[in-house]
């Protein structure tokens, strides 16, 4: 019954013009942008950049959190997703903001080529390792993208217990990965602030 429900509720979104297109829009960007900037990782793991002095790693002893981490990120990313596929508006919307986002990665990291920190502990993603590049990325810094795609949910699932779930997760896997020392302290806490700012920008843009 509840699956007749949610494929009633796409049918009925897909049978208005502005949403169609809209959907359409979003995922041709998406997959644009996704294409694009995949490809710049791969040619941004060759670039020549520059390490941080950051005084909170130089703090903590690299630990390898990768299960933990991963483990993590899916259950949260697979748990946000079952939450805004029940609605096919803010489902799109999200992917918007997540476009938004990878944009400004792309421009962030072009713009700033960072070596990576001090004792990391390379972070095996097997998902982006087979769908993606096919290597482990070391220079894929500034902002963290794990960090921002989790805040993502906190900002746009709207129940309160759901949003208390997605933040504690965005917490934990951010203090796990510098202690992992895959990210400076600066990529970490910039995460959130751009986030933010792409989700009012793409609300906004909605609104109008």
């Amino acid at each position: 019954m509840k699956g007749n429900k949610l494929l009633k509720t796409w049918k009925d979104s897909f049978k208005e013009k502005n949403f169609t297109t809209q959907f359409i829009v979003t995922f041709l960007l998406f997959a644009l942008i996704t294409s694009i900037f995949t490809r710049f990782l791969t040619y941004n793991e060759s670039r020549v950049g520059f390490t941080i002095n950051d005084p909170i790693l130089n703090f903590l002893s690299s630990t390898d959190l990768t299960y933990f981490i991963f483990f993590l990120i899916y259950l949260t990313v697979l748990s946000g997703l079952f939450l805004l596929i029940k609605s096919p508006k803010q489902f799109t919307i999200a992917f918007q903001i997540y476009t938004a986002v990878l944009l400004l990665r792309f421009c962030f990291m072009f713009l700033l080529p960072l070596d990576p920190p001090v004792g990391i502990i390379p972070l095996h993603d097997p998902f982006i390792e087979l769908f993606g590049t096919g290597e482990t990325l070391l220079r894929d810094l500034f902002f963290s993208g794990h960090t921002a795609t989790l805040f993502l949910f906190f900002l746009i699932i709207e129940k309160r217990l759901y949003k208390l779930f997605f933040l504690i997760s965005t917490v934990l896997v951010a203090f796990a990965l510098l202690l992992q020392h895959v990210h400076y302290t600066i990529d970490i806490l910039t995460a959130p602030f751009v986030v933010y700012g792409c989700y009012r920008f793409v609300y906004l843009i909605n609104k109008k």
